[in-house]
């Protein structure tokens, strides 16, 4: 036998070897052998589960951490909930979890858990209904989880993180892919970080939950970005909000809270950039938009006429095609759009600075009778940028007692765009082994990586124009 003889003939043997161990590994076990392993540990011990398939509903009633080391699949056949957790104290790390069910009626998740605290970190979940819903589950944890939904139609979806009655609960670096929302009823003391939703409905939605923190959160190509309702003392901080262009198109939607604090968030190129209904709710409360990039959005702040006690300050309004609308017609009078001497920057300001501090020598009070127009009634949208409004502009500009009050006064505009800080998140988390990834960089062609990065560079594009100002 010569050299390259043997040389084939041992690459066959290897490559036969290799799909023996494949077929070895990927033969279907059931989760009752995950089941026993669980009834023979003790509280709090460690059970390491080989690594293999297993199918069927596995259900965990003892306090331990159950450990895939990124090795186990747990495939529930498109039956029901696929891991149930039933007492406090149990933790799911590094496992794939598979093939819920669909049914509407039963909510079946990839995780339920029904008492807290609990923590759910490093899983992979796919082809779920409901991704991990928490039930009367306080003080837990839900970290570094990618979640991606079946192929349903957005109003078919279930929620990718749902919080019921959970008070306490930490939700930090999670990538949510294609389902509903991740949305918190009832909850409160949370913490919501560095978590990352797109292609869903509400990137992070609240109803009746109070006292909480969202902070570098990534909300991109949703329907809606966040959207509070019924909620109060909330702080959303430097979370990045683009591209949100549903129905709503919502970058941020606020209806009927209080003691809302909006800063530092870069919101851009929405459809609505910030949504104001009634909030605050309450006579003696006030809200304060502050220090935010609302920068491209076809409307950058959108309020009902009765919003009233929000101080809007410091912001940049760059380039979106209405500044600020109200819903409906009317003005927002009740609201302040300067503090301390200091208005918002507004792209469309055309004032001086002679004193050159900074602060414009004439408020911003804009009044535009096509604008007014389209507050009252919005199909008239489609004649943005026509012959008809800039004849209706025309007209305006010759006879000036057409123009409408003004909706809004800033009596400080900044003639300088403000220092923000905003938040440039990391990359989408990832499971993949070290092996494929080098493959798929092997065999990706120039002209793929250059098709990646021209669809990448629109928004990367905003965020830089963003923060330049």
């Amino acid at each position: 036998m010569n050299t390259n003889h043997a040389i084939l003939v041992a690459l066959i043997a290897t490559l036969a070897l290799t799909r023996f161990a494949h077929a070895q590994t990927d033969a279907a076990r059931s989760v009752d052998e995950i089941a026993r392993l669980i009834e023979a540990a003790s509280e709090g011990e460690t059970v390491t589960i080989p690594a293999g398939r297993y199918e069927g509903n596995l259900r965990v009633s003892k306090p331990i951490v159950l450990d895939g080391h990124d090795a186990v699949i747990i495939d529930g056949l498109n039956n029901g909930t696929v891991v149930e957790l039933t007492v406090p104290g149990i933790t799911i790390r590094n496992l794939t979890i598979r093939g819920s069910g669909s049914t509407v009626d039963q909510e079946p998740a990839g995780i339920r858990a029904y008492d807290g605290p609990i923590i759910i970190e490093h899983n992979r979940f796919e082809e779920v209904y409901f991704g991990i819903d928490l039930r009367q589950s306080p003080d837990s944890i839900i970290r570094h989880n990618v979640v991606h939904g079946k192929d349903l139609e957005l109003g078919r979806r279930g929620d990718g993180i749902r919080l019921w009655w959970s008070h306490g609960c930490q939700i930090h670096d999670n990538f949510v892919d294609g389902l509903r929302d991740m949305v918190f009823w009832y909850s409160e003391d949370l913490r919501i970080d560095r978590n990352r939703v797109v292609n869903s409905r509400y990137g992070l939605h609240f109803m009746y939950s109070h006292n909480t923190v969202l902070s570098e959160n990534d909300l991109t190509e949703n329907s809606v970005g966040i959207y509070l309702m019924y909620s109060n003392s909330i702080t959303l901080r430097r979370n990045r909000i683009i591209n949100n262009r549903g129905s709503s198109g919502y970058g941020i939607g606020l209806k009927d809270c209080d003691d809302i604090t909006v800063e530092h968030n870069a919101i851009l190129a929405n459809r609505v950039g910030v949504y104001v209904d009634n909030s605050p709710s309450s006579f003696d409360s006030v809200g304060l938009i502050a220090h935010n990039s609302l920068s491209f959005n076809e409307i950058g702040l959108l309020a009902t006429p009765i919003t009233h006690n929000n101080v809007i300050t410091a912001n940049a309004f760059v380039e979106n095609e209405e500044q600020v609308a109200v819903h409906g017609g009317g003005q927002l009078n009740n609201n302040v759009f300067a503090k301390d001497g200091f208005g918002n920057f507004w792209s469309s300001y055309a004032g001086f600075d002679l004193a050159g501090d900074g602060i414009g020598d004439s408020p911003y009070a804009p009044r535009n009778v096509f604008r007014d127009l389209l507050s009252r009634e919005p199909n008239l949208r489609i004649f943005v940028h026509s012959p008809a409004q800039q004849a209706i502009e025309l007209t305006a500009r010759a006879f000036p007692d057409l123009n409408p009050e003004p909706m809004f006064e800033d009596p400080s505009p900044l003639t300088r765009p403000p220092t923000l800080d905003l938040f440039e998140p990391a990359t989408t988390p990832s499971r993949a082994p070290m092996l494929a990834v080098a493959c798929v960089l092997l065999l990706a062609s120039g002209m793929g990586i250059w098709i990646a990065a021209r669809q990448n560079s629109i928004s990367v594009d905003i965020v830089q124009r963003s923060a330049q100002t």
